[in-house]
Parts: structure tokens; C-alpha cells; sequence
């Protein structure tokens, strides 16, 4: 397949917002490919190409000035091979044969086809939640139920693969998928709830536990092979050696845990979470020590209890590793579910979590079944534009554009701006993040590439025909940034609208 179906394609469904038109054009697509084009051409269209970071940043793609091919020529299988020996390139000289490596493949592009790869080498291509509405074109496609392809996606944590097995294999290709000790999962997510009453009332009887402010993690240990997994699954085991060090010493062979870690004070409480974040960079501080505190357990000793309800993997959790047991109670009541909400917050926590005791784990899933609870508004949003500051915040990016994601695969839907809330230290490198993400730019905006996510805490939002979400954030200021977030679990348009009074929040999409 020709690279320009693969661009015009793009361009069909950057161009329309209905989800079912977005669905068909890119099943279109996904039904002509050959066996070998799908992975390459399902990361093309998801905006990232399977071969990861391949070294070449923004300034080198943008500064190349290539005339463009007058007619289409490259393929999909050409494109991906190109990409692969770029990422293979190295060594003395590697920066100059990377360009020339890189001026023949814009040298083979039309001037449409130039422009697609700039931005897709750049991530610009990036849609936020474009993955979930390709998953269902892939489904449409290969003719099997959405949700046998989204059961092995969960499991694969790759689309890509995901994707070739339902268009080779169908149906049973997809269900050969199971989950795969020190392979990662996708992580199960929750959706916000209007109160602590509310969630109760909706689940019944629950585990409320402490919503810790950690990070995410997953680990997995089969022998004394333990590997430790971010929220994004992005490997850490070799900054976390005293997570692999507990982990090794609990009394089974093989298990896969869900939890959160956090660094903490002398007298228990928890430090800011940027430190703990700071445990997961390449240049760690390895004298700050993390805890881990562990809320599920998705495999124990070959059994594997994903599709198990909750308070039967709490019970195998119990079993093992009882000690590192987040805080919580397992129940109906809604005075015992307030005094563990109480005794969160006494300990300096977020909120509590509360998960319906029945629920299967729905691998990267934001569903009902797990809810949380905080005393304060937060919404998880994504940058997508800054502002030079003024006074004492001249030559700093300072005012920032704040989009929720769009559920069906568009960029992020602007709801607002703020530039409260922003230290010193924060501005200095908040600017510098920033403009490394720049794509273009006027007299007083740096738009940027929508990858950073931004907590944000706000008083509730109001209608508002200002933004094109209808809705604005009232008195919004930013209460941290979200390494461990990427744009795809940002909060949704639909989110935001259901802050609103009187509106309720919309029910689970199916």
C-alpha cells in the first residue's frame, strides 16, 4: 500500500468529528493493507511510529529543506524500513548519515507526504484517545466484537499487534491473547464521582481504600525475575531496586501486582509527589526510598484472577502480601466508608478510591466500577498552548491553554487558560518544556505539541461559548504537572461537561 493512502486517510479523519465516520474510514484502510503493512500502518494512523525514538528531533526534521517527489511512489513497507535503519543508526558519523539517511526518504515523499511524516516523527500527529476509536475500526475490519479486540489489546498492551492478529487470524487469534507474567497490562482507571454518598449508592457494597498522591506502578515476578512497570508501562525496575528487593521476598513463585508507590516523611506521611517522581528519572536519587502499597493482585502462582471480582483478588493480595495492603475497608456502609475518607486525609492523602467488590479488572478501561472520591475538584488536562508572562514574569511562558481530550480521537478540546498557581521554579521549567515542544508560534502564543498533562484544581466549570467545548473552568490554577501521564489519560470533554450543575455525570461509554 502506497503512503499517500495512508496520509489521505489521516486527513479524512482529522477532518470530520463523528466517531462512526472516523471508525469506517480508517476500517477502509485496514481491510486493503497486506499481512506485513498492518502493524506499521496502525501506528501510522494512531500518530507513532512503532519504532519508538529513532533520533531525529524537530530542528533537524524542519530545518531539511528536500524538493518533494511529484508523485507518490513510497510505500507503507518502504516508510517502515527507512524508520527502523534511522533508529539502527550509530556510531561515529551516525548524525550525518541520519540526515542523508533522511533527505532520500523526504527526497521519495510528495509534498502531502513530507508533511505527514514531519509531524509524525514530531508526535504532532498525537490524538489522544484516537487509539480506542481505532481499536473499533480494527474490529469493523477483521469482522470480531469490539470487545474481543479491546479484551486482547488490554492483555497485549500493543496495538499494533493487536491489530495484525484480528486482520490474520480473526476471532481465535485474538483470543489466544492471555495475560503473559513480565509482560504489562494496561491498568485499570477510574472515573471521578460527585461524592462519597454517590459512589456508594451506585456500587453497593465496595473496597474504599486510600487514594494515594504516588505513582502508578505494576510488578510483575515470576522466580527471582521481577520487572517493575509505570502507568504508561514504561520499565523503572532497575531505579527501583528496593521495590525488586520486597517483591523477590514475598511467598509465592510467580505473581502480578497493582499499586501505587510513594516516598515518605519520618513520621509517615507522604513527600511531595514530584519527589517520588523523581525516583523514575535516569539520573535517580536512590537515598529517597519508596513504598509500595498494593491494591490488586491480577496472577498468583499461575492462576490468573483478571476476570476474578475484586474481593477474590483482594483475598489472593491478602494472601501474600497483606503487609503492603493499601488502607481501606471493604464494605456497604457509608459511615465505615466515610471514616476511611477521614483517615485518608488525616494522613495527608488525595481522597479514597471506591471499587465495586464484583468487578472484573477492565485493563485500560476508565469505567464505573472504580470511582474516586477527593474533597477538591481536579481535572487532568492537556497543554496544547502558553503565553509569554508579563511584569515580573517577562521572557517565562507563563499563561497556559488547557484542552480535555476528545473521546473520539480529535485534538485536545480547548476549555480554558491559567496562570495561577506557578512558582518560580516551576515557570523556569515549565518554559523550558515548552518550548521544546513548540511547533509554531504569533506575536504572543507558543502552541505546542499536546503530550504534557497538567493537574489542575478548580472551583467547577460554566457554560461558555468563549471555548469550543461550551464549557470554561472557573478560577482554575495549576496544582502540578503529570510526568506519569501521557495526553492519553488526560480527563475527557465529556468529563468536564458533567461538572456542570444540575448536569450529572453522563453514564460509562460502552
Amino acid at each position: 500500500m502506497l503512503l499517500a493512502e495512508v496520509v489521505a486517510t489521516c486527513g479524512a479523519v482529522a477532518a470530520t468529528r463523528a466517531r462512526t465516520a472516523k471508525i469506517s474510514a480508517m476500517a477502509g484502510l485496514l481491510a486493503r493493507l497486506e499481512p506485513g503493512e498492518v502493524e506499521p500502518a496502525v501506528g501510522m494512523l494512531a500518530g507513532a511510529v512503532r519504532q519508538g525514538r529513532i533520533g531525529v528531533g524537530w530542528a533537524s526534521l524542519f530545518s531539511l529543506e528536500v524538493p518533494a517527489a511529484a508523485a507518490a511512489s513510497l510505500s507503507v513497507s518502504a516508510v517502515d524500513a527507512a524508520l527502523t535503519a534511522l533508529g539502527h543508526t550509530s556510531g561515529a558519523g551516525s548524525a550525518q548519515r541520519r540526515r542523508d539517511a533522511l533527505t532520500a526518504l523526504m527526497a521519495a515523499a510528495t509534498a502531502d507526504e513530507q508533511d505527514f511524516l514531519r509531524r509524525l516523527l514530531v508526535g504532532e500527529l498525537r490524538q489522544g484517545a484516537l487509539e480506542a476509536v481505532l481499536a473499533d475500526a480494527v474490529a469493523a475490519a477483521a469482522d470480531v466484537p469490539a470487545a474481543t479486540v479491546r479484551r486482547a489489546l488490554m492483555l497485549s498492551g500493543e496495538l499494533g499487534a493487536t491489530a495484525t492478529a484480528a486482520m490474520t487470524g480473526g476471532a481465535p487469534a485474538l483470543e489466544a491473547f492471555r495475560l503473559a507474567v513480565l509482560r504489562p497490562v494496561r491498568p485499570m482507571l477510574a472515573s471521578p464521582a460527585e461524592s462519597l454518598e454517590d459512589a456508594l449508592g451506585e456500587l453497593g457494597r465496595c473496597s474504599v481504600e486510600h487514594k494515594l498522591d504516588g505513582a502508578r506502578i505494576q510488578v510483575h515476578r515470576t522466580g527471582q525475575d521481577v520487572r517493575v512497570f509505570t502507568r504508561t508501562l514504561n520499565e523503572i525496575t532497575s531505579r527501583v531496586p528496593e521495590l525488586v528487593s520486597l517483591v523477590r521476598g514475598l511467598p509465592c513463585t510467580s505473581i502480578v501486582l497493582d499499586g501505587e508507590t510513594l516516598a515518605l516523611n519520618d513520621d509517615g506521611r507522604p513527600r511531595p509527589f514530584q519527589e517520588t517522581m523523581s525516583r523514575f528519572g535516569a539520573q535517580s536519587e536512590r537515598e529517597l526510598l519508596l513504598h509500595p502499597y498494593f491494591f490488586d493482585c491480577l496472577h498468583l502462582d499461575g492462576a490468573d484472577l483478571i476476570d476474578e471480582p475484586l474481593a477474590q483478588r483482594l483475598a489472593a493480595l491478602d494472601t501474600v502480601a497483606a503487609g503492603y495492603r493499601i488502607p481501606g475497608a471493604v464494605t456497604a456502609s457509608i459511615d465505615r466508608a466515610r471514616a476511611v475518607l477521614d483517615d485518608a486525609l488525616a494522613a495527608g492523602h488525595e481522597g479514597v478510591m471506591v471499587k465495586a467488590a464484583e468487578s472484573a479488572y477492565a485493563a485500560g478501561r476508565r469505567g464505573r466500577a472504580w470511582q474516586k472520591v477527593k474533597p477538591v475538584h481536579t481535572l487532568d488536562l492537556v497543554v496544547t498552548g502558553v503565553e509569554w508572562g508579563h511584569g515580573r514574569r517577562r521572557g517565562w511562558l507563563s499563561n497556559l491553554h488547557l484542552g480535555a481530550r476528545d473521546p473520539d480521537g480529535g485534538p485536545p478540546v480547548m476549555i480554558g487558560k491559567t496562570f495561577k498557581g506557578m512558582t518560580d521554579e516551576l515557570l523556569r521549567w515549565q518554559t523550558e518544556q515548552l518550548l521544546a515542544r513548540e511547533v509554531r508560534r504569533d506575536s504572543y502564543t507558543v502552541y505546542v505539541r499536546p503530550e504534557l498533562v497538567v493537574e489542575i484544581e478548580l472551583d467547577g466549570v460554566q457554560t461558555s461559548p468563549r471555548y469550543p467545548g461550551g464549557v470554561a473552568l472557573r478560577f482554575a490554577r495549576v496544582l502540578r504537572y503529570r510526568p506519569d501521564k501521557d495526553a492519553a489519560d488526560a480527563d475527557t470533554i465529556e468529563a468536564v461537561r458533567a461538572l456542570l450543575p444540575g448536569i450529572g455525570r453522563p453514564p460509562a461509554r460502552p
